[in-house]
C-alpha cells in the first residue's frame, strides 16, 4: 500500500490593509480617536492637504488627494487620484468618517469587491450628510453616532458618540 503524504503549503499570513480616508478637521479628529482599532494592521491615510497636518505627514503614511468641495472638476481629479492610490496600495477595507473626499474611494473599493466602513460624523444632527447619503447604499458597515438618524439609515449600527 502506498501512503501519500499531504503537503500543506504554509501560507504567509498577510495583515489586513486599511485605507483611512476623511476630510481634514473634525472628521480627521474623529478618525484618530479610533486609531487603536487598526494598530495591528497595515494602514495608510488618504487626506487632502492643509498645513495643520504637516507634522502628521512626517510620522504616518499619507496619500494626498484633491478635495472635491462640490466642484465637478475637483471631483473628477479626486476620482482619478483615488483610483491611482487604490491600485497602488490595494487595500482590503476603506474606513471613513467623511466627507466628500471619501466618496470616490468608497465606490472604487466596491467595484473591486472590497469592504467599506463608514462612520457618519458626530456633527450630523438634524439630517444625514451628503456623503452619508451617497455612501450608505454601498457600505458594508454604516455606523451612526446619533440614534435619531436611524430613521434615515435603517440598516445602520449605532456606535455611540466618538467625542
Amino acid at each position: 500500500m502506498i501512503c501519500q503524504k499531504k503537503i500543506k503549503a504554509k501560507r504567509k499570513k498577510r495583515r489586513l490593509k486599511i485605507c483611512l480616508v476623511c476630510s481634514v478637521g473634525g472628521h480627521f479628529k474623529q478618525l484618530l480617536k479610533l486609531s487603536s482599532a487598526w494598530k495591528n494592521c497595515d494602514y495608510f491615510y488618504m487626506l487632502f492637504y492643509k498645513p495643520v497636518i504637516d507634522s502628521f505627514l512626517k510620522k504616518e503614511k499619507v496619500f494626498l488627494v484633491a478635495s472635491p468641495e462640490r466642484n465637478p472638476v475637483l471631483f473628477i481629479l479626486n476620482i482619478y487620484q483615488s483610483l491611482v492610490v487604490f491600485l497602488k496600495t490595494w487595500p482590503d477595507v476603506i474606513i471613513s468618517t467623511g466627507a466628500g473626499v471619501a466618496i470616490a474611494i468608497c465606490y472604487i473599493a466596491k467595484l473591486f469587491q472590497k469592504r467599506v466602513i463608514y462612520i457618519e460624523d458626530w456633527c450630523v444632527v438634524e439630517k444625514p450628510s451628503i456623503t452619508g447619503r451617497v455612501v450608505y447604499p454601498i457600505a458594508d458597515l454604516f455606523i451612526i453616532q446619533r440614534k435619531h438618524l436611524k430613521k434615515y439609515y435603517p440598516k445602520a449600527a449605532f456606535g455611540g458618540e466618538l467625542f
